[in-house]
């Protein structure tokens, strides 16, 4: 069971994640690698804009999650890496479009210098299973 963790002594959350979430953990945990904005056929980078990135690397994850019995209502942690922080707001319009919007998992977004093959943006995830 996943809760969410809400102190009013904490800052609100400024976009859509949690302070924290609790897990009874009688379930496995899934480790999701930072994934980048790479065609599956190809591996090449997508080329677009940060919201045509972002939404490839939330498809990619979403068919990483299935293949390992999981999907986006149980993920409990998402690090996104971004290389200009301006983009922050539309990468949080296509990110709220696939978590769960009850209880978001708890995140960081961090500005980093470059990132491999050229990329704009990476994200990783931890989630549990759900059989």
């Amino acid at each position: 069971m996943i809760t969410k963790v809400e102190s009013t002594k904490a800052p609100k959350a400024i976009g859509p994640y949690s302070q924290a979430l609790t897990i009874s953990i009688h379930q496995r945990l899934i480790f999701v690698s930072g994934q980048l904005p790479l065609d599956p056929d190809t591996g090449e980078l997508i080329q677009g804009d940060i919201r045509t990135q972002t939404q490839a690397i939330l498809n990619t994850i979403e068919a990483i999650l299935h293949e390992a019995g999981s999907d986006f209502k149980h993920v409990v942690r998402v690090e996104i890496f971004l290389t200009d922080l301006k983009n922050f707001a539309i990468v949080n319009e296509e990110y709220a479009k696939k978590i769960n919007v009850n209880t978001p998992p708890a995140r960081q977004t961090i500005e980093v210098s470059a990132l491999p093959k050229g990329a704009n943006i990476e994200i990783s995830c931890i989630a549990i299973s759900r059989l």
